[in-house]
Protein backbone atom coordinates (compact mmCIF):
# COMPACT_ATOMS: atom_id res chain seq x y z
CA UNK A 1 0.00 0.00 0.00
CA UNK A 2 1.38 3.35 -1.01
CA UNK A 3 1.36 6.07 1.60
CA UNK A 4 2.19 9.74 1.37
CA UNK A 5 2.87 11.77 4.46
CA UNK A 6 1.14 15.14 4.20
CA UNK A 7 2.68 17.86 6.30
CA UNK A 8 0.75 20.43 8.16
CA UNK A 9 -0.54 23.26 5.97
CA UNK A 10 0.57 21.46 2.82
CA UNK A 11 -1.84 22.06 -0.02
CA UNK A 12 -3.70 19.28 -1.79
CA UNK A 13 -1.99 19.87 -5.13
CA UNK A 14 1.44 19.24 -3.60
CA UNK A 15 0.27 16.07 -1.81
CA UNK A 16 -1.31 14.76 -5.02
CA UNK A 17 1.92 15.39 -6.93
CA UNK A 18 3.87 13.45 -4.29
CA UNK A 19 1.39 10.58 -4.53
CA UNK A 20 1.59 10.42 -8.32
CA UNK A 21 5.39 10.42 -8.38
CA UNK A 22 5.55 7.72 -5.72
CA UNK A 23 3.12 5.50 -7.64
CA UNK A 24 5.07 6.05 -10.85
CA UNK A 25 8.36 5.07 -9.18
CA UNK A 26 6.80 1.90 -7.77
CA UNK A 27 5.56 0.90 -11.23
CA UNK A 28 1.93 0.59 -10.21
CA UNK A 29 0.57 2.49 -13.20
CA UNK A 30 2.43 0.31 -15.71
CA UNK A 31 1.19 -2.80 -13.93
CA UNK A 32 -2.39 -1.51 -14.06
CA UNK A 33 -2.17 -0.80 -17.77
CA UNK A 34 -0.65 -4.22 -18.39
CA UNK A 35 -3.45 -5.98 -16.51
CA UNK A 36 -6.27 -3.92 -17.97
CA UNK A 37 -6.94 -6.47 -20.72
CA UNK A 38 -6.05 -10.14 -20.93
CA UNK A 39 -3.13 -10.80 -23.21
CA UNK A 40 -2.50 -14.28 -24.50
CA UNK A 41 0.98 -15.71 -23.84
CA UNK A 42 1.70 -15.81 -27.56
CA UNK A 43 0.85 -12.10 -27.85
CA UNK A 44 3.11 -11.31 -24.89
CA UNK A 45 5.95 -13.26 -26.48
CA UNK A 46 5.47 -11.52 -29.83
CA UNK A 47 5.43 -8.10 -28.13
CA UNK A 48 8.67 -8.86 -26.25
CA UNK A 49 10.34 -10.05 -29.46
CA UNK A 50 9.29 -6.88 -31.29
CA UNK A 51 10.62 -4.71 -28.46
CA UNK A 52 13.93 -6.60 -28.51
CA UNK A 53 14.15 -6.17 -32.28
CA UNK A 54 13.54 -2.40 -31.99
CA UNK A 55 16.15 -2.09 -29.23
CA UNK A 56 18.68 -3.97 -31.35
CA UNK A 57 18.01 -1.78 -34.40
CA UNK A 58 18.32 1.36 -32.28
CA UNK A 59 21.58 0.09 -30.75
CA UNK A 60 23.04 -0.71 -34.19
CA UNK A 61 21.97 2.67 -35.55
CA UNK A 62 23.65 4.50 -32.67
CA UNK A 63 26.85 2.46 -33.11
CA UNK A 64 27.26 3.63 -36.73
Amino acid sequence: MTRVEVRRREDLERALKKFKTKIKKEGIIEELKKREFYEKPSQRRRKRQEAARRRELRRRKEAE
